[in-house]
């Protein structure tokens, strides 16, 4: 039998893609004051966290949410995300080749799709397990590597977006996509795996929604508030602005919108941060946190009318589509002089990407990104349709 689709995650993914695009188009900082927008203080950060959360959901509904398929069905899923993971990564590297400010994510999102595959097959809690471990050991990691690479590397990070040159030199390639820059997939693989472990319950049951909503809630405040108590009781904060880092940088500051330039090396103590885009435990446990309070609300929001946030539902079942032409607008935006108002350009780009994602939905049909990349999964699955699961999201 195949079941409804869930408007909640596609709603979810909805506020991340406008989340994204608020941040590109609007500014994080008041150009007066220094201090954070509402924009900066709201979503930076966590609209791209919640944008991959809600991909690791998608990837365990599609190998069959709380009953996971089992073995040979799981090798055909893991065909089908390897070959969806192949085209988003060549969109990825089509569009690093405009000439805009926007770190693109989807080449790092095609990655943690391919590395995301050996943990599709695990039963939930195993899968718990491996996704609270990685959040706490990826980002030590990840310290431990990047002050190696910073120092030994030259250049240790690709200047700009990645493109077919970036290949040129696959060592400086390697140490960006996984370390040195701005989604580094060591630690956000924790994102993928934590929505993994959502996907694997029943996101129908009233009470998981809830629960979902009650510890995002809880998470996400926790982590702030330890944070908050290291860095500032215990003196962290100031050992920071004792690192080279931490002289060059208004680290008050970017704590509250976007820590992404700041190396943090020379010190232990930037693992007690929880900035957006520290990449941290405490970073990761408070975005990871905030994206199941919204997902959670989404699904509670949509639970007897599935189309109550048809605005965000609709954009969310198209986001590749819909953020690949965002980026594609931008890179003409960037480049009018005198720039453009910021307010008018996100506006117009929302509307007309929400009024198009439910023309599309009214005609019954798919984006043509994802149109393709679903015809290419199941292709390489083997099969003439995606299953009861895939539909399920």
């Amino acid at each position: 039998m195949i079941q409804r689709r869930l408007t909640g995650i596609d709603a979810a993914r909805g506020i991340a893609l406008l989340g994204m695009i608020a941040t590109h188009t609007l500014p994080l900082y008041n150009q007066e004051t220094g201090y954070g927008t509402l924009t900066g203080l709201v979503f930076s950060g966590r609209s791209s966290a919640l944008f991959a959360v809600v991909a690791g959901v998608g990837l365990a509904l599609l190998t069959g949410g709380s009953q996971p398929h089992e073995a040979k069905a799981v090798n055909r899923d893991r065909r089908g995300i390897a070959v969806r993971a192949l085209i988003i990564a060549l969109v990825g590297l089509a569009l690093g080749g405009l000439q805009t400010s926007i770190a693109i994510i989807l080449f790092h999102y095609a990655v943690l799709f391919l590395l995301a595959l050996p943990f599709v097959g695990m039963p939930l809690r195993r899968l718990a397990v491996w996704a609270g471990a990685w959040l706490l050991a990826s980002p030590v990691l990840a310290y431990l590597l990047r002050g190696w690479l910073l120092e030994n590397l030259s250049p240790a990070e690709i200047d700009g977006n990645l493109t077919w040159d970036s290949f040129l030199a696959p060592a400086t390639l390697a140490a960006d996509v996984f370390v040195t820059g701005f989604y580094p997939v060591l630690q956000w693989l924790s994102y993928i795996l934590l929505g993994m472990v959502i996907g694997r319950l029943t996101l129908t049951n009233l009470s998981v929604q809830v629960g979902l909503l009650a510890a995002g809630i809880f998470a996400a405040v926790t982590s702030k508030f330890l944070s908050y108590y290291l860095l500032g009781s215990l003196g962290g904060f100031d050992a920071l602005q004792a690192t080279a880092s931490g002289q060059r940088w208004p680290l008050a500051r970017m704590l509250e919108v976007n820590l992404s330039p700041v190396e943090q090396t020379g010190s232990w103590w930037w693992l007690a941060l929880a900035g957006p885009h520290s990449n941290t435990s405490l970073d990761m446990l408070h975005a990871a946190g905030t994206a199941a309070a919204v997902l959670g609300a989404c699904l509670l929001l949509t639970r007897a009318r599935p189309n109550l946030l048809l605005p965000l539902s609709a954009a969310g079942a198209m986001t590749l589509t819909l953020y690949s032409l965002h980026v594609w607008v931008m890179s003409v935006v960037d480049l009018q002089v005198p720039p453009l108002e910021p307010m008018p350009v996100f506006w117009i780009q929302a509307t007309i990407y929400v009024v198009l994602a439910i023309l599309f939905q009214r005609i019954e049909a798919r984006g043509p990104l994802e149109f393709l990349t679903s015809g290419a999964s199941r292709l390489a699955r083997g099969k003439s349709g995606a299953g009861t699961a895939a539909r399920k999201r």
